[in-house]
């Protein structure tokens, strides 16, 4: 028995003992049935009874009627003979792959069971639509391969909930914490030392078993036509590459999906819509063995972190988060500078066209200035992929710089790294660029194509918060955790920069062009190389320099013109003929050097020793140009983003003088574009392009002064690092009523835009084949000019803005909801209640009126609250007496347009009777 047992390695002992003892129970069966139909026979055929018995008795003398059955054999093969014939792939695990049917399996060796490993997994390219693209960075997690009798298992490990081992809850520490059970596969062969398990790899990869490919069902974009992927065909769906390297194997798998009859926007870059590949690169990294200290998250500093809870701590913040950083060790620690064991190196990939090769290399070493300040000298090394290289920038021992040219880049730039979930050491980072970046080819078109379409309704955003919930927020969050979207918005941003050269300073246009064109690649690069560090951004660095010293250069050459490099900054332009300034940050900014000291100074051995180190690296962040503010809360939907200063292509510390001024200088350049881009022999596109472009920074623009209304100041400080200093402090009286007279003169007035007579006639897009079918080739101006000016009124009208008013009337705030109503309703009506009122002021009046209507009916109105809704309705009858003043004033067009205006709010107050 005991060498049968030997010889069965693959079963447990007590399924060997079951076996063993069925094949006994249906031995004594067979035993028992046959002496019952003796007995039977015995009682039919009494005659024949005693030869019966001497029959029996004659055979119990030689060899038994019933012979047991032989021991079972071992239920697997040999490996050896199992992959005879297959290719073999060594490294961390060992892949065998059939070179007929192309099926793979894997060996998983005895000493790897009950451990754990890190899983990671991106995109090499798929429809952008579906979030695949190119270097899209998905999943990183953490599993145990575990065996259960003749089955290997890969169980998904809950890193997000600490207990401490000396803690007698620590007995508890997986109550109510579930795994995931990804993988169930059966061993099919092993090796004759009982070392190596063989099972299929087919059911891991060529399913979406370890990742979830395709996106699960979302409301908001199927509402909005986007297209998706159909159903997983098995057949089609393939291995594109299997590598397995000693600390690393990857997978690399072709998913194709059909569907038959698809729907959506497929776009051009698919051949086929109906069949739609996803190449997707499953990566199995072992967990790194090493003296890697992970460090703790403060909200003072921006980094991307790991979150766990401690659940054995009475603190009344159990957060255990660690910031994302790369294992860098001093190699003579005594010395305060020294190399580290082991640099940063980053490739540039061969892609990448020659002539940026030397910017995008010192903006990468550039951040050597930073590493310094924490103890490092040639932190960061560069070198560049040649053309003979035998491995390609999805290798992920690799840290790559890339470059691509999409049909339709997601972005300009991004740069993604990943990590170990339980320690939050970086392990390793690509940068992706887009060539688009460069040119602004795409960004143009989209332009074009959005300015076409209609505005938003007025209840849009209501109506997407009421049927979804906190959907599209999360949306939102998602489609930026994608990908830093800077390169994308930047792109406007050299338009906006290009044009204005063009027609300001046309006398030195190349020389200017190329000279910022430079800036803002090496900005760019030294952005996204910031997120491969563990840097997330900092939105509120551009509140650094006054207006007037963002344009002396000799202020920014030495101090920047923001304080991090984290930031989405607007582009700094002169704002007069003749003078020079800088545009972007060269180098990483005070705040960037900062963070970095955090991040990465070595650690002392002694705990409250290095506790105390670290306070005192933070305590800093009071300083004007360390201060730090992410987009947790995102600024870009209406509502969001409470304090101000914490925004996107906003730029010196009064943005709202700033936003003002640049919205002059767009006024004064619309006037002369006529003149600078009608040419013979040439279509009217560049001058529609410029248009939009300069329209879509005005929008911009309204959109950051906004944001001072009902805006509250909110401090990341601790008690005691300023005296005084309120964490939450509301907008002055003085600096809302400014942002709102802003928005009255520049926005709302009926002078505005008046611009647009001299443009309308020539701004027609070059026409390609049916590309007006369904849009027709006019331009919309009213439909352009409302949307531009329904971003700041969106903002002001949201539900979370107006209940701030109130909230923050609690502790501080001395602008009542009231008071923005009345100015609001003095903007848009008061001008010229008693004269003609132009179209697109009637467009303006009805378009408040209807957002006015729609927050006070139906389902949108239980979004408000009572205060909110008390101030609308009074605003709404304010507007009805001023409207009824001016009744029988100015044209029959202008008269007709306030009884439009009455009935609609006639319509409201006898709703609410």
């Amino acid at each position: 028995m005991f060498d049968e047992r030997q010889n069965l390695n693959i079963c447990n002992y007590t399924l060997f003992d079951t076996k063993i003892y069925l094949y006994k129970m249906t031995y004594r069966n067979i035993q028992n049935m046959m002496a019952m139909f003796l007995l039977i026979l015995g009682f039919l055929f009494p005659h024949n009874n005693e030869a019966a018995v001497a029959g029996n008795k004659k055979k119990k003398k030689g060899t038994p009627a019933v012979v047991a059955p032989p021991a079972p054999k071992s239920p697997v093969e040999d490996l050896n003979k199992k992959v005879e014939g297959m290719e073999k792939i060594e490294g961390l695990f060992t892949f065998y792959r059939d070179t007929l049917s192309g099926s793979v399996m894997m060996a998983v060796k005895a000493n790897q069971i009950d451990e754990s490993f890190i899983y990671f997994t991106y995109s090499e390219n798929g429809p952008v639509s579906t979030g695949h693209f190119r270097g899209s960075f998905r999943e990183t997690k953490v599993f145990r391969i575990e065996r259960y009798f003749n089955r290997l298992e890969f169980v998904t490990i809950n890193p997000r909930f600490y207990f401490d081992s000396s803690n007698a809850l620590y007995r508890s520490k997986d109550a109510n914490v579930v795994p995931g059970m990804m993988v169930s596969e059966k061993i099919v062969a092993m090796s004759k030392d009982g070392q190596t398990y063989l099972i299929s790899a087919d059911n891991i990869f060529l399913k979406e078993t370890m990742h979830q490919v395709k996106p699960s069902p979302n409301p908001i974009m199927e509402s909005l036509g986007m297209f998706g992927l159909g159903a997983l065909n098995a057949t089609k769906t393939r291995y594109e590459q299997v590598r397995s390297y000693p600390k690393n194997s990857d997978v690399v798998v072709k998913y194709v999906f059909e569907n038959p009859y698809p729907r959506g926007a497929s776009g051009s870059y698919l051949a086929e819509s109906r069949y739609v590949e996803v190449l997707i690169q499953h990566s199995i990294i072992q967990v790194p063995k090493n003296n890697f200290k992970p460090r703790l998250d403060d909200q003072r500093v921006g980094y991307f972190t790991t979150q766990s809870n401690d659940m054995t701590t009475f603190d009344a913040v159990n957060y255990r988060d660690f910031i994302h950083r790369w294992h860098l060790e001093k190699k003579d620690p005594s010395l305060p500078l020294s190399e580290p064991v082991e640099p940063l190196v980053f490739w540039i990939e061969n892609t990448t066209p020659l002539p940026y090769r030397p910017i995008i290399e010192k903006a990468l070493l550039s951040w050597n200035l930073a590493f310094e300040k924490a103890g490092f000298i040639n932190a960061i090394q560069v070198k560049v992929q040649p053309d003979t290289a035998d491995w390609d920038a999805g290798d992920i021992r690799y840290n790559v710089l890339r470059w691509t040219s999409s049909p339709n880049p997601p972005f300009g730039g991004y740069g993604p790294s990943f990590v170990n979930p339980l320690t939050g050491q970086i392990l390793g980072a690509d940068i992706m660029l887009e060539f688009v970046f460069l040119t602004g080819r795409l960004s143009k078109d989209k332009l074009f194509n959005l300015a076409a379409m209609p505005e938003y309704p007025a209840d849009w955003f209501v109506e997407m918060l009421h049927s979804y919930g906190q959907e599209e927020s999360q949306l939102q969050h998602d489609m930026c955790a994608m990908g830093c979207q800077l390169g994308s918005h930047m792109q406007q941003q050299i338009q906006f920069g290009k044009h204005l050269q063009k027609v300001l300073h046309d006398d030195h246009q190349e020389e200017n062009i190329s000279r910022f064109m430079e800036e803002a690649l090496y900005y760019l690069v030294l952005h996204e190389v910031g997120h491969t560090l563990g840097l997330s951004h900092n939105m509120r660095a551009s509140q650094y320099l006054s207006p007037d010293e963002l344009q002396d250069i000799s202020i920014t050459r030495q101090k920047g013109v923001i304080a991090s490099v984290m930031d989405y900054p607007a582009l700094n332009f002169p704002q007069k003929k003749g003078i020079e300034v800088q545009q972007y940050n060269t180098s990483p900014g005070p705040y960037d050097i900062w963070a970095i000291t955090y991040g990465y100074s070595p650690s002392l051995e002694d705990e409250q020793a290095e506790k105390d180190r670290l306070n005192a690296i933070l305590s800093r962040s009071v300083e004007q140009e360390l201060r730090f503010g992410n987009d947790a809360d995102d600024m870009r939907s209406p509502g969001k983003g409470i304090d101000p200063r914490v925004n996107i292509f906003d730029l010196s510390n009064d943005p709202v003088l700033f936003a003002s001024r640049r919205m002059t200088l767009i006024e004064e350049v619309m006037k002369t574009l006529p003149g600078k881009y009608i040419s013979p022999d040439q279509s009217y596109h560049e001058l529609r392009n410029a248009f939009f472009v300069l329209t879509g920074e005005y929008t911009t623009m309204a959109d950051i002064v906004s944001r001072f209304i009902g805006g509250v100041y909110a401090e990341r400080q601790l008690p005691g690092q300023t005296p005084g200093v309120k964490p939450l402090t509301p907008v002055s009286l003085k600096d809302q009523k400014r942002a709102m007279k802003v928005l009255t003169d520049q926005v709302f007035s009926p002078h505005a835009f008046q611009y647009t007579d001299s443009l309308l006639p020539y701004l027609q897009p070059q026409r390609r084949g049916f590309g007006f079918f369904s849009l027709t080739e006019d331009p919309k101006m009213h439909d352009r000019i409302l949307n531009l000016q329904s971003y700041p009124l969106n903002h002001l009208l949201a539900p979370t803005t107006m209940k701030r008013i109130s909230d923050s009337r609690l502790y501080g705030n001395e602008y009542t909801l009231h008071q923005m109503m009345m100015d609001i309703n003095a903007a848009l009506f008061s001008a010229d209640i008693r004269s003609n009122v132009s179209s697109t002021r009637q467009n303006l009046q009805i378009f408040y009126v209807q957002l006015l209507v729609s927050r006070l009916t139906g389902p949108f109105k239980n979004m408000y609250d009572h205060l909110s809704r008390a101030a609308m309705y009074q605003a709404a009858v304010d507007v009805k007496k001023m409207v009824q003043s001016g009744l029988l004033s100015g044209n029959e067009e202008s008269k007709a347009h306030r009884r439009y205006v009455i009935f609609l709010i006639d319509e409201l107050l006898e709703s609410k009777k």
